[in-house]
């Protein structure tokens, strides 16, 4: 069972769909796997919980 694992910001339902099937599509193509083998795990980070150099990227898109 192959896994997708994605790390983003926070999407809507319909984000998050478009962005699995794209990927799922893709990865089946390439891998020659089918898509109906794939398991997809959306992981939705806020962005005062990610760090870019010393800085938190919520306070980066503040400026």
């Amino acid at each position: 069972m192959p896994v997708i694992t994605i790390e983003a910001g926070k999407m809507d339902k319909e984000k998050k769909l478009q962005l699995v099937q794209g990927m799922v599509s893709v990865a089946s193509e390439v891998l020659n796997i089918p898509e109906q083998a794939f398991t997809t795990i959306i992981r939705e980070n806020d962005a005062e919980n990610v760090g870019v150099g010393k800085e938190l990227l919520a306070d980066r898109h503040a400026k």
